[in-house]
């Protein structure tokens, strides 16, 4: 309603103003007329008779047509006025003005301009076999544009008659001025909004912040997750070298995200520039491009593990406190390991040793071998991430549907190198070289909907690239997210997989590491050696069928 009055005084103020210019014109003219007659007093009668003789004419003036313009006048005029009632018929409004201006109307005419107010915004019409009606009139922009019109009117008979008169050039210049002035205040009149539209947007602001406000649930979660310490995470700096950031970085401030740090050995030849592999190349001791490291100057050296098993603390992931179970382990050969004795888990993880066709630095399994796994054993409801390379993802799809799960989602690991930049040159791919990997994500059964917490993460990592089939560490955060507290396995781990919560399997681990009772209890009873790395056990040999027909003598 503020809006409404503001703007309803400032079209009185500029009413008031009008008038008042159109009364110190008059008052001109009236001067100006006095002067005339004073010089030329015989013409005085002749002119009294002509107005007399006009004004007759006017009084007994026949009932006229009316041009389209002033046809439009007319319309806004009667629908700016606050005493019309809404909705009008159109024939209504047809009759009204005739009545009023006694004066024949077109219909047509009236239907033209209506449409053409409606395509300005300034009325709603509703159409009905034929007839318009007229639903909404904006009646301050409608009366902002009659008081437009009738300044364009009066701006050109003023003009007229300041050329006519031939006023000096201080005169013309200031009523130049005020014309201006009336039309930047017009034009301003008209682009303000409407309180129609202010609510409209002001509505929409309002339903917009309370989309984007966070749930109770997502406010809970993010507590529960919250790093206690807070983060232990550096930025690196977008420059890479401090060198490179002093020359480009504009703030005054001291940078401080890590850099990097040249390594120029005595066969290094810099104009070469960076190597395609960086801190993953093979051959750094004869390699001559360049490479790098981090510059740790004026850092303190943090210890950010958190795999201690004497310091591990209480966490409230779900609706009472669980805590962390340390990493268990065990060296085996994964196809021939008794799963029974590991009883059942929430995930599974995977980064089986696929035959992709390529020389690697371990040894790898057949398809048949993958699929003949008993991975059924460890779980019989819940989820499994089951990474896999371009030529296994259609037989890891396979695996999936053979082992018990459907497929529900992927993930995909987008791959840096040292420097934090997409990596362009990798070591794997056929055709074109591969930048990422995908993980299949399965479900088995119907996991309980309070053990797991959907929609937390999305389905792409950026990482960098580290050792061979060294899978990114965040992938250990974003299942524990989904699963918090819950048993987990990984198969075809290495030393540097273990982790809290997980049962980590690989024929590269050291020894047996477990603690949970029963496990501890099961894993004995079936492996009393206290080993897990048996021989491959031996095919049956087929059994030998021994001939015992009586053989028949040659008959001589």
């Amino acid at each position: 309603m503020s809006s409404d009055s503001d703007t309803w005084s400032k079209l009185q103020a500029h009413k008031r103003k009008q008038d008042n210019l159109r009364e110190r014109l008059a008052k001109r003219r009236k001067e100006r007329q006095g002067l005339v007659d004073d010089l030329n007093p015989e013409k005085q009668p002749i002119k009294q008779e002509s107005e007399s003789a006009d004004d007759k004419a006017s009084s007994v003036e026949p009932i006229k047509n009316v041009a389209l313009e002033e046809l439009e006048q007319m319309i806004s005029s009667v629908l700016s006025d606050k005493k019309v009632v809404l909705p009008i018929l159109s024939h209504q409004l047809k009759n009204d003005i005739e009545k009023k201006e006694h004066c024949n109307v077109n219909y047509e005419d009236i239907v033209t301009i209506l449409g053409k107010l409606e395509a300005q915004n300034l009325i709603s019409l509703k159409r009905s076999q034929g007839t318009l009606t007229i639903i909404d009139c904006e009646s301050l922009k409608m009366q902002a544009v009659i008081g437009n019109d009738d300044q364009t009117s009066d701006v050109k008979k003023e003009n007229k008659e300041i050329t006519t008169q031939n006023l000096s050039s201080n005169d013309m210049k200031e009523k130049r001025k005020e014309v201006s002035e009336q039309k930047d205040d017009i034009a301003s009149l008209l682009s303000m909004p409407t309180t129609k539209e202010v609510n409209n947007k002001k509505l929409g602001n309002e339903i917009l912040d309370l989309l984007n406000q966070p749930t109770a649930k997502e406010l809970s979660l993010y507590e529960k997750f919250k790093s206690k310490d807070g983060a232990m995470v550096k930025e690196f700096c977008a420059f890479g070298t401090r060198v490179d950031c002093r020359k480009n970085n504009l703030q005054p401030s001291k940078c401080r995200k890590l850099h990097f740090r040249k390594i120029i050995q005595g066969h290094t030849d810099e104009y070469l520039g960076d190597c395609s592999f960086l801190n993953t190349c093979f051959h750094m001791d004869t390699c001559k491009y360049v490479h790098y490291e981090v510059d740790d100057t004026g850092l303190s050296i943090i210890d950010e593990r958190r795999n201690n098993d004497n310091n591990l603390k209480q966490t409230g992931l779900v609706n009472e406190k669980i805590s962390l179970v340390p990493a268990q382990w065990i060296q085996c050969d994964v196809r021939y390991l008794d799963f029974d004795t590991l009883m059942k888990f929430s995930v599974i993880m995977a980064d089986p040793p696929w035959d992709i066709h390529m020389e690697l630095p371990y040894g790898t399994m057949s398809d048949n071998e993958m699929k003949g796994l008993p991975v059924a054993k460890l779980q019989d409801d819940g989820y499994i991430f089951l990474w896999v390379t371009g030529r296994a993802i259609e037989l890891g799809r396979e695996c999936l549907q053979i082992w018990g799960y459907r497929r529900c989602d992927e993930l995909i690991w987008v791959k840096t190198n040292q420097l934090q930049r997409l990596i362009r040159t990798g070591r794997t791919g056929h055709w074109i070289n591969h930048g990422k990997e995908h993980c299949l994500i399965g479900v088995k059964g119907t996991p309980d909907p309070t053990l797991f917490n959907k929609g937390l993460d999305c389905d792409v990592l950026v990482s960098e690239v580290r050792d061979t089939s060294h899978k990114p560490d965040e992938i250990y955060g974003l299942i524990e997210r989904l699963a918090p507290g819950q048993r987990k396995v990984e198969l075809f781990g290495r030393q540097h997989n273990v982790q809290p919560n997980w049962v980590t399997l690989g024929n590269q681990l050291s020894g047996v590491n477990l603690c949970e009772p029963d496990v501890v209890r099961r894993f004995k009873e079936r492996y009393p050696s206290g080993s897990a790395m048996e021989e491959k056990p031996k095919p049956k040999s087929a059994p030998t069928v021994i001939d015992v027909t009586p053989q028949q003598g040659h008959v001589l």
